[in-house]
Parts: C-alpha cells; structure tokens; sequence
C-alpha cells in the first residue's frame, strides 16, 4: 500500500512538470559530468533516484545552500550528503537537479581544485572495496567450522538421503520440486562423495564418507545472501549506511548462519529469492534505458531466477508474486506515459512475457525434464504414483512386464486407489483397538509395495478353487458380485454399521473370517466407471469401485493417517455417499493368474506432460498431508517474528555437540519494532502528502526512499509470511526465514532515513551533525557484540547447559521457550 501510494504521489507530481529539452552538442557531455548542468537552468530536472521531474526551488542558491547546511554527512554516500552530485551507475537518470545561476561559479571553482575523472575512481574504488569487505566476512563466518559436526544434523537425513538417490538413479518422492536436491546430489558427485552413505537419523557419524562437498556447496549459496542483500538496499536507498546495516543484521544473524551451513533446501531457496529481488530491483534502477543491454540482463535474471526459486520449493510463487506485482505497477505506469506509443509498450509487454514467464517455465519444465530422465528406477517412491508411471521404472514389477489382460477369478491381485499417493488396499494381522469400532483385523492403504497389499478375487457363493486345472477360465465381469480374500491372512474384505476409526457417517472396513469362510458383509459388487453390464474388466486400464452388498456403501480411502495403532498408514472406510470421487476409485494394477496369457504393459507407458501433472499433484497432496509426528519440534507462524522458539539441529545433553536454530534476539526484535515503525511512520508520511503537505525540499528524497523503496521491502516480507497462516500443513520455524531477509532490509532503510530525518531537525543544534553517524555505528556495533554473544549456537557447543554458571549460554536464556 505504502509502495502503491509512493508511486503514484511521484507519477502525479510529474505529470505537471514538462520534459527537460534534450541537450545537443559536444559541450554538454565533456569530462565534468558529475555537473550535468542543463542548458536552462530554470527547466526542471529529472530525480536521480526515481527518474521523475522535480520542480525547481525559488530562489535555487538558497535551496543549495539550505541543503548543505541542514542535511547531515553520510557514511559513503546516500541521499542526504550529496543533492548537487547525480547518482554514479550504468542505468541511472544522468539529468542532475536543477541548479542556480548564482551557484554555477562556486561550482565551477570547486571542480577546478578536484577533477572529476579522480573524485569518481576515488568512489568507484570505495564502493567494490566495501562489497569486497561484505562479502569475505559472509563467506568467512559461513565457511567458518563447516565440519562440525562431523554427523548428521536435522534434515540433512532427509535431503543428503535424496541426493544419495540422485548418484544411484533411484526413485524417491519428496514434497518440493526437485531443483534443490539434484544440486545437492551434483555437488556431492563433483566433491567424490559415492551416493553409498544410508543418512538413516540425525546423529549418525558420516565416518568416511565425502559430506563437505555438499554442506560447502550450499554455504557458498548461503553467503551470497548478504552480498545480494547489500547491493539490492544499496540500489533501492542509494545509501551506503543503509546497505552497511543491512549487511550486519545477516551477517551477524545467527540463524540464517546455522541454516547456510548444512545439507537443507533453505540456503538454495533464499539464494534464487534474493537473486530475484537484486534483479527487480536492477532492471528497474534501468527503465529509462529500456532495451539496453543491462536491461535485458537484469530481466532475464529475474525470469531464471524465479525459475530457480520455484523448482527448489513451491514457496517459491511467494517471489514470483512480489515480482508480478512490481511489473504489473511498471506497464500500468508506462501504459499511462502519453510520450510512448501503444506499439513501444507492446514491446514492453512482449518483453515481460517473454523473460518472466516464457523462460521461467521452460526452465521448471526442464528441470522436471532432467530429473524424470535422472531418477529411472525402482526406489521407495512407487507407491506413491499411478501404476502407469511405474511401469517406466527399471526393476519396478511393472516395468517391462507381461501380465493378463483380463481380470478373471483365482487372480492374485493388487488393487490402488486412484487418487494420487493414496496407495494400495492393505491389511494385516494387528487388529483394530478397543473403542475403535468392531475389534477385528486392520484395513489400510499403504503407500509402498508389500507382501500385504495381495488379494485374492473370488466368487461370493463358493469357496472351490478358480486355479484348478479342470474348471475354466471364468472371467470377472461389470455388475459381478465377489470376494476378496487376503491372501497372506486369509481374511475376507468386509464392512459393517460400525463407525469408521477417524471419518465419522462413514463405516468401518475390516478383515474377517477364518480361512475365506466368513459371513454376507464379505460380499461385494464390482463396477467399471462408465462401462454396461457384463463388460470384461482391463488389468490397469479400468477404474472400478466396490459396491458393498449389505449396506449399499461404497469403498474409499479417505486420506487421513491413522495414528501408531494403525502404523500410521491411511484410513479405509466404507463411504454411503456415492458420488464418484477419486477417493472410491481403484484400478487392478498387479495381476498373477498362470492359466492366462500375458500381454506386455509397454503401451501403458505415459507421456511427459502426463508426467509431469501427475508429479505436481503428488507433491500438492503430499504437502497439505504433512502432519507432526510424536516429540516433533513444530511452530505456529506468530512465534516466528518475536524469536519466540527455536529448533534444535544436534544434540540434547552436556555430553552431545548441540546446535541450537534461534535468530539473534537482538537482529529480530530491531527487525520486529521496525516493522512496527515503518508501517507508522510511513502511513503517516503518505496520508500526509496525500493531502497536500508540503514538505521541505530536504524530505523529499528520504520520503520517496521510504515509501517507494522501504514499500517495496514491506511487501515483499508480508508476501512471504502472511500466507503460512492460511497452510493447514506442518510448520517449522525455518518457514519463516525468507522473509526475515525482507525485514532486516526494511531495518536498515528504515534507520538509516530515520536518523537522517531526526539529524535534519536537530540541525541547529550540535548533535545534529552527528546522530546520524552515531547512530548506524551504534547499532553496527550492538549487532556485532550479540553475535559475539550468541554464536555458540550455530557453530555449535559442548558442555554444561545454559541454565548453569559454566555454560557459554549462561545468562542468554533470555525466553523460557528457548531450549538450548
């Protein structure tokens, strides 16, 4: 809201102004640039930060001299310390303000004592050294202790395991898109680590095993995060002493030091959402060269970088949101430029579509494209996809198997739920608990395949064997009514009017009888969807429900996880709606049966784009499916702005390496009241130019960095965090990260026009020189010391806990909710 309105005060205060005439000749474009000096001085001239028009003050020599006078030094740079001087960069507006008659000679004078070619080199200089100083502290506190600990920590069970699949080629399911592991698994391939280490549980000792590869390979993405930072508040502020800050605040921030340093997706997902934020902001900074070099560049990142983003994990669309937005407000804005013609913002809107959405999804595409190639067989994730998928895995059963065409009975079957990684109808000996319904034996889907998941197709009416070479092949036909026998317990499929363990109006399903001898609630009438009576029923191809006889319900699986009495494997009921719906739709996907013949399952094969909308709605319902397990660390998302809980990566006792995921509590609690303070001060800030307050010509470029650039900062940091309270999945505190990069940006723009507005209405007084630097050296310094303080948690400590006098932690305990 506050970009918004920003935007829209400068766009209509421009519109009143005319364009500057263009400056024509040699004389104009000689060696001082610095000066720029119009051929009329009274035309009005054009903001170095946003490119608008400003009005000329009356009379100029006293606006120069107000400025100069008023307006506090800054640290490097920034708006305040240098009004007269354009901003230095490759796609910045090189129009300077307007400027006196009567200041020209003191101008003039000044640049004979210092050429301008030194004054640049000198600033030039400056600005990579301080980038160059930035970035080796970065890479420096990331890289610092990598190896420790030499075993595994939190998640890395999970994602050194995936990348260990991608060395060996085999197929696994996880919940995000796979950019981010197959980088891992490269990683580890290029550093010689062999795929053969198990990554069973945390704490387990990598032993020999090559594991430096991959945690460097994403502490070096992790370090970028700082550099990224610093040159995306440095373009939005044109402030050294904001970009500064905001280096620190990361730098310094002990949890985003902890999550650079192991095998997560975190560091890869932050890294491609802060190279998406730093190219905005570029091609933006390059709008009045649109079609230039650089601005093809920086909006081609952008659209690689959103690729990037998205395939690491879905939170991703966060980003490519923000980036929506922003270009959304940047056509509207050209398509209201009079100046341009409808086919130049054509070519502006071909481009947008072209480098933000064409690329982007060829990019995802192909990288689904490298990991359905990479990932061709057999592995833990099957069960999880459709029977045609599997038959592309090498060593699945499926895959270049001949089985039966036609469903007949003395069949010994596997029969899956159609909706995606709902699993196949299981049962096994372990019974159904007390209170739960009728206490007989357990039915489940279960995701994997198993012994357990085999049944037998039989006639409800007669127990004889099918098999028997001297009776005929009888088929199984649409409308017939059967039984399905468990073949490894010998129970019989049944159900009853007891109400089902977790789904209530829904009806239990169970495994009963002894021997297939059972009683008429084991009877079930079969039915092909959209096929006539009689009609013989395809192995994989026809899509049945079960019709149970006695109470007329149909058979499902509802999706919802049993808790450990059921081993957490998928509830089964009995549903009486029977509307069709995934949920109570099976096909036949195994099929044994030696007295018929085979046909092969090649032609079953699915194409790529079937493949790729079936990963998607896999990993969309493995998502929302993600529940806590027992003695699971989990969050809510309004505990992660204050610090409120942090997450434990290693250890618990005196005796383990512990390492403890907790942001510094003096990072995020500045980032938190900061928060609170721009939304104030810039509402204030915009309701009142909205009404017409003129400000003095001194706020006007801190007030458009506030709204504009500090807008821009907000929106992104609500965009990435207010959604996790519309997810009914699990959460953890690591959720919350990308947008603590927003916030610690917003804080160092925000302090940094802070104190220069409060250095601009003490300027009679003599602190007002000095507030501003007094202040950014203050908090530079309080960042520093509570690293100082807290580090042990993230590179790790041994020995006594916090609560006693001898821990390193003694004292910084400053939440009962922190257990370290």
């Amino acid at each position: 809201m506050l970009y918004a309105s920003g935007r829209f005060l400068a766009a209509r205060a421009a519109t009143t102004l005319s364009a500057p005439p263009r400056a024509r000749g040699p004389a104009l474009r000689g060696k001082r640039r610095e000066l720029q000096i119009p051929g009329h001085l009274e035309t009005p001239s054009y903001d170095s930060l946003t490119g608008l028009r400003t009005r000329p003050s009356a009379p100029p020599a006293r606006r120069v001299i107000l400025r100069k006078g008023r307006m506090p030094p800054a640290i490097g740079g920034g708006l305040a310390g240098s009004e007269l001087r354009p901003r230095r960069g490759r796609c910045a507006p090189q129009a300077s303000r307007a400027v006196g008659r009567d200041t020209v000679p003191q101008v003039a004078a000044r640049n004979l004592k210092r050429p301008a070619w030194s004054s640049r080199r000198f600033e030039a200089a400056g600005r990579w050294a301080t980038l160059a100083v930035v970035t080796l502290l970065s890479f420096a506190t990331r890289f610092h202790r990598l190896d420790q600990p030499a075993h595994i920590c939190w998640d890395e069970t999970h994602f050194g395991k995936m990348g260990s699949y991608y060395i060996n080629r085999t197929f696994f399911f996880d919940v995000h898109p796979p950019l981010g592991k197959m980088l891992i698994a490269l990683a580890g391939y290029l550093s010689g680590y062999d795929g053969t280490f198990l990554f069973q549980k945390p704490g387990d000792s990598y032993e020999h095993h090559s594991y430096m590869g991959m945690r460097g390979f994403c502490a070096f993405l992790g370090s970028w995060l700082i550099p990224f930072a610093y040159l995306t508040v440095l373009d939005l502020s044109k402030s050294f002493p904001a970009a500064l800050l905001t280096a620190a605040l990361l730098t310094f921030d002990t949890g985003c030091l902890t999550l650079s340093q192991y095998i997560l997706l975190d560091p890869i997902l932050m890294f491609f959402i802060m190279a998406a934020m730093l190219s905005m902001v570029k091609y933006n900074s390059c709008g009045n060269r649109p079609f230039s070099a650089p601005w093809w560049f920086w909006l081609s990142l952008t659209g690689i970088s959103l690729a990037g983003a998205l395939g690491v994990k879905f939170v991703g669309l966060f980003i490519i949101l923000q980036v929506g937005l922003n270009t959304i407000s940047d056509l509207w804005h050209l398509f209201g430029d009079l100046s341009l013609s409808l086919v130049t913002v054509g070519k502006h809107l071909t481009a947008r579509i072209l480098c933000l959405i064409v690329l982007p999804l060829v990019l995802y595409v192909t990288i689904f494209a490298v990991h359905v190639m990479v990932l061709n067989k057999s592995g833990p994730g099957d069960g999880f996809f459709s029977s045609a998928f599997q038959a592309r895995l090498s060593g699945n059963s499926l895959h270049n198997a001949s089985i039966p065409e036609h469903l007949a009975y003395g069949s010994v079957i596997t029969v899956k739920n159609l909706r995606m990684a709902m699993g196949y109808l299981h049962s096994h000996r372990h019974l159904y608990p007390e209170g739960i319904g009728a206490r007989q034996q357990q039915v489940t889907t279960y995701l994997h395949k198993d012994d357990n998941n085999l049944w037998i197709i039989k006639k409800h009416n007669t127990n004889t064997d099918p098999l028997d070479p001297s009776f005929p092949v009888e088929f199984v036909r649409h409308g017939d009514i059967i039984r399905l026998e468990h073949k490894e317990t010998t129970r019989n499929l049944h159900s009853h009017y007891h109400e089902a363990p977790l789904t209530r109006k829904h009806f239990q399903v169970t495994g009963y009888g002894i021997n297939g001898t059972g009683d008429s609630n084991d009877f079930w009438r079969i039915e092909v969807i959209n096929r006539k009576f009689g009609n013989r029923i395809k192995v994989l191809r026809s899509r049945i429900r079960l019709i149970h006889l006695v109470t007329g319900c149909v058979l499902g699986s509802s999706g919802k996880i049993l808790p450990k009495w059921g081993w957490e494997q998928l509830e089964v009921t009995c549903t009486p709606y029977l509307k069709e719906t995934a949920n109570s739709i099976w096909n036949i996907e195994d099929h044994i049966n030696p007295k018929l013949p085979n046909i092969s399952l090649d032609v079953l094969q699915p194409s790529f784009p079937e493949i790729l909308l079936e990963s998607h709605m896999v990993m969309i319902r493995g998502n929302n499916g993600l529940k806590p397990k027992d003695n699971e660390f989990t969050s809510k998302p309004w505990h992660w702005p204050i610090n409120y809980q942090g997450l434990r990566f290693s250890g618990a006792n005196d005796t383990d390496f512990r390492v403890y995921l907790l942001g510094n509590p003096v990072v995020w609690w500045l980032n938190l009241v900061s928060i609170v303070l721009y939304v104030l001060s810039g509402s204030t800030v915009a309701i009142a130019m909205q009404r017409g307050v003129q400000l003095p010509a001194e706020l006007e470029g801190l007030t458009r960095v506030l709204l504009r650039g500090g807008g821009q900062l907000l929106l992104g940091w609500m965009l990435h965090y207010f959604p996790f309270f519309l997810m009914g999945r699990i959460l953890y505190f690591h959720h919350y990260f990308p947008a603590m990069l927003f916030s610690s940006m917003l804080t160092g723009v925000l302090w940094d026009t802070l104190l220069r507005l409060c250095a601009w209405a003490l300027a009679s007084s003599p602190l007002g020189s000095r507030i501003h630097v007094m202040g950014i050296l203050s908090l530079l310094l309080a960042t520093a010391y509570s690293f100082y303080l807290f580090h042990p948690l993230a590179y790790g400590m041994v020995g006594p806990l916090a609560q006693e006098p001898e821990s390193p932690m003694a004292g910084l305990r400053w939440l009962e909710s922190w257990e370290f």
